[in-house]
This record gives structure tokens, sequence and C-alpha cells, in this order.
């Protein structure tokens, strides 16, 4: 199973079978809905009870299929997952809702996130840091591993986030800018075929 860690990642551990079981639980929260059946959950170790932020990322071969998250949560993170699951699969609204005939072809990746602190543009390290930024009513957000992916520096990944965030190129020095910095601990299945 592909892992990479990004930064400090967060406070706690999984094993492996934690992994598989919170990957497997992604999944089987997209095929019962698929279905229309009741899931058939598999079981998870007590690691799965931290609470923390975390994004269930789709993908289809290379082309993103849908990707959903929250930044913190007061659910254990096996909840958070399969409802960040569901979510990617059938509310982005970037995406048509994932049909029946896609199952077979999605590769699931999952990010446990680390607490948000407040940052300067300066201390943010792409490929380590993921980052927030939020001006008045307008956010945008990145994961860690989207500047290694686009191959962004700082200055590009700072700039394309205030775009995400429907920001002018900049705004990250906004005097009423807030811009926090966060790491994941980033885990998935084997890629798949299309």
């Amino acid at each position: 199973m592909p892992e990479r860690s990004r930064g400090n990642a967060v406070n706690f551990s999984l094993d492996n079978e934690d992994k598989e079981a919170l990957l497997a639980s992604a999944r089987e929260a997209i095929t019962a809905r698929l279905e229309g059946r009741t899931p058939r959950w598999p079981r998870c170790g007590s690691a799965c009870d931290a609470q923390c932020g975390a994004f269930v990322t789709l993908h289809i071969g290379k082309r993103l299929r849908g990707c959903i998250g929250r930044m913190s949560s007061n659910e254990s993170l096996r909840d958070l997952v399969r409802a960040m699951a569901l979510a990617a699969a059938f509310e982005d609204p970037r995406f048509s809702p994932l049909g029946k005939e896609e199952l077979s072809g999605i590769h699931i990746e999952i990010s446990a996130l680390s607490p948000l602190e407040d940052c300067k543009p300066e201390d943010i390290a792409p490929g380590t840091h993921g980052a927030q930024l939020s001006v008045g009513w307008r956010s945008g957000v990145f994961l860690p591993q989207v500047a290694s992916e686009q191959g962004w520096d700082r200055e590009e990944f700072l700039t394309q986030l205030c775009y995400k965030a429907g920001l002018p190129a900049g705004s990250q020095r906004d005097p009423n800018a807030r811009l926090q910095r966060f790491t994941a601990f980033v885990f998935s299945e084997e890629p798949r075929e299309p």
C-alpha cells in the first residue's frame, strides 16, 4: 500500500491494518451506496478513533475524480473517512456523481491532517506543508502533495492557492488574510487500471 508522510503529520500513528481498514471503509461506503445496501464495515483499531481532519481523494488513472475533506473534525477518523468518501464520490461539485461502472477503476487516497497553525508565506515548504488561505468569506486549501504533483515552488503554490480561493495573486500578503499550514499522513490503495 503506497504511503507518504508529509512533515510531522498528525500526532498518532496508523499501522498497516488500520490503513487497510480505513481504505476498505472508504471503498465500502461508496460500494454500498452504489449497490443500495447497508455497508459491511471492516474492523479498525483504536487509532481510527483519533479526531483529526481528513481528505479522501479519488482518481481514475491519473485523472482526479473527486476530493472532499474537512480540516478538522469532532468525529472519529473512521467516521470522517466514510463520510468524506461518500462526499468525494457523489458530492464534489466539479464532477458528476460516480457511476457504478466507474467503481472498479477508482483509486482511493486518504490524507489524515495535523492541526492548522498560523504561518507566514515563507514558512510553507511545498511538498511538506498544505495550506489554507482565508480572506473574508473566501478561502481555499491545498493538500501537501499538490505542490509535488504539480511541480510547484512556493510562489506558484501560493499563487494557485489564491486563485482557488477566488482571490487575486498575492492575496496571502493582504493584511486581512489568514494563512495556515498543516502536514498530512497520506496513504492509498494500489493504483488501478482505468
